[in-house]
C-alpha cells in the first residue's frame, strides 16, 4: 500500500472522527436545550453555572430568556394574587352598604311622603339598584379576567338555552308589547349552561331594551361545521358600522343608546364568556334594519 493511500485513509479516519465528535457535541447541546425547556415548561427552571467555552451562544441566550420568563411569570402571579384579594375585598366590603341603601330607599319609597319627596325616594332606589348591578357586573368581569372563576363547558342541548333566555325577558317584552319567541331547536353544543345562559341573556336583554314597542325579537339556532350558531335578531334601530367594532368593549355605549338604561358591560361580558369557552360573537346590523347578534358555540369542549 502506497504512502498516498495511507495518507488518504488517515485523512478519512480523521474526518470520520471529527464528524462523530461534532455530531456528539451537537446532540449533547440539543439535549441540554431540551432539558432546559422541559424544566421551564414544568415551572422548575433555575439558573445554573455555565461555562461559555462549553455552551453554544444559543444555549446561553436561551438560558437568559428563560430566567427572564420565570421572573415575569412570578411577577404576573403576584399581581393576579393581589387583584384576586382586591376583588374579594370589594365584593365583601360593598355588599352590606349597598344592601342597606336598597333597604332604606325601599322603606322611604313605601312611606307616606309628599309627592316631591316620593319622587326623590324613588330616584334614590333606582340609583341604588344601578350601583348594586354595577358592582356585581364589575366583580363578575374581573373574576373572569383573572381566572378566579371560569366557565366549564360540557355537551348540553341548545333548545333549553334559547327558551330560558326568552323566558327571562318575557315580562319586559310584554310590557313593551314586543313579540319575543324562541324557535324550537334540536341539537347540542359544548357550553357552560350557567355562564352561557348569562351571556345570551345579556344579548336578549339588549334586544328587548332597544327594540321599539310593537317590534319583534327572535332567538334561533343552526348547526355549522364545528359550531352551533345562536342568533338573536331584533327589529330595533340597528347599529352604525363605525360602532360595530367598539360595542363589545367595556363600558362602551353607542350614540343612539345613551338615553336608555345600561352600563355598557353586557356585551363585554358576553364576549368574555364565549371566548373562554372557545367560542366567539359577531354582529350584523344596518341602521334602520335591526340587528342580529350571533353566538358561536363549539360542538366539542375545548381541550386545554
Amino acid at each position: 500500500m502506497t504512502a498516498l493511500t495511507w495518507g488518504l485513509l488517515v485523512l478519512a479516519a480523521a474526518g470520520t472522527g471529527l464528524g462523530l465528535w461534532q455530531w456528539t457535541a451537537r446532540r449533547r447541546t440539543i439535549q441540554r436545550l431540551n432539558d432546559m425547556l422541559d424544566r421551564a415548561i414544568a415551572g422548575g427552571f433555575a439558573e445554573n453555572r455555565f461555562d461559555e467555552t462549553e455552551l453554544s451562544a444559543l444555549e446561553t441566550k436561551l438560558a437568559r430568556f428563560l430566567r427572564g420568563s420565570a421572573h415575569t411569570q412570578k411577577t404576573i402571579a403576584g399581581e393576579q394574587t393581589a387583584v384576586k384579594a382586591l376583588i374579594a375585598d370589594i365584593s365583601h366590603q360593598t355588599r352590606t352598604p349597598i344592601a342597606n341603601l336598597l333597604l332604606y330607599a325601599s322603606l322611604l319609597a313605601e312611606s307616606s311622603l309628599p309627592p316631591r319627596q316620593q319622587e326623590q325616594a324613588q330616584a334614590l332606589m333606582v340609583q341604588a339598584e344601578k350601583l348594586s348591578f354595577l358592582i356585581q357586573a364589575l366583580v363578575k368581569a374581573s373574576r373572569l379576567e383573572t381566572g378566579i372563576v371560569s366557565p366549564v363547558p360540557s355537551c348540553n342541548p341548545v333548545g333549553p338555552l334559547l327558551e330560558g333566555a326568552a323566558e327571562q325577558e318575557d315580562q319586559a317584552a310584554k310590557k313593551k308589547e314586543i313579540t319575543l319567541r324562541a324557535v324550537p331547536f334540536e341539537g347540542t353544543a359544548a357550553f357552560d349552561s350557567r355562564w352561557t345562559g348569562e351571556a345570551l341573556g345579556n344579548i336578549v336583554n339588549n334586544a328587548v331594551k332597544y327594540t321599539p314597542a310593537g317590534g319583534t325579537v327572535t332567538l334561533s339556532a343552526q348547526m355549522l361545521g364545528s359550531f352551533c350558531r345562536v342568533d338573536v335578531t331584533d327589529t330595533g334601530p340597528g347599529i352604525p358600522e363605525r360602532e360595530q367594532g367598539e360595542i363589545f368593549n367595556r363600558f362602551y355605549r353607542g350614540g343612539g343608546t345613551r338615553t336608555a338604561e345600561g352600563l355598557g358591560l353586557g356585551l363585554y361580558l358576553a364576549r368574555e364568556i364565549l371566548t373562554l369557552q372557545g367560542g366567539y360573537i359577531k354582529v350584523s346590523s344596518k341602521p334602520g334594519s335591526g340587528s342580529t347578534f350571533s353566538l358561536y358555540l363549539p360542538l366539542e369542549p375545548r381541550r386545554i
